[in-house]
């Protein structure tokens, strides 16, 4: 049985009982993941949990990403998010969300860097 399994049992049999208070013990690895599940929530972040291959609408992808559905739309149509089609409707997967996020990432510090580097080269620093 793995870990994660006994921290879930634990907590569901804690939930069991109709107290309002609930005490558990979790492993640390449990803990910091449900930490960070509160911490985004309480920093006013949506969470979303799904499997590997969960999908989302543009929409509900603009809101992962910070920026509008229109946005999100320019980056599909450019190929930089990929989708599919269901029916008339479009997909994107969160692996492909944050893999694109990333990249993105990614992108923006190298950008940050050569934007420093220069400057430091004209001695605006």
């Amino acid at each position: 049985m793995t870990t994660l399994t006994q921290d879930t049992e634990a907590l569901e049999r804690s939930l069991a009982d109709s107290r309002d208070a609930v005490t558990v013990t979790l492993s640390r690895d449990t803990a910091q993941f449900v930490a960070t599940i509160l911490k985004a929530r309480t920093q006013g972040r949506e969470v979303i949990v799904t499997h590997g291959h969960g999908e989302v609408t543009p929409a509900e992808a603009a809101a992962l990403l910070g920026m509008s559905r229109p946005q999100v739309r320019r980056l599909m149509d450019r190929g930089a998010l990929p989708f599919r089609k269901v029916g008339t409707h479009h997909r994107i997967t969160v692996a492909d969300i944050t893999s694109f996020q990333e990249a993105e990432r990614a992108r923006r510090a190298q950008a940050m860097k050569e934007y420093s580097d220069l400057e430091n080269e004209l001695g605006l620093t």
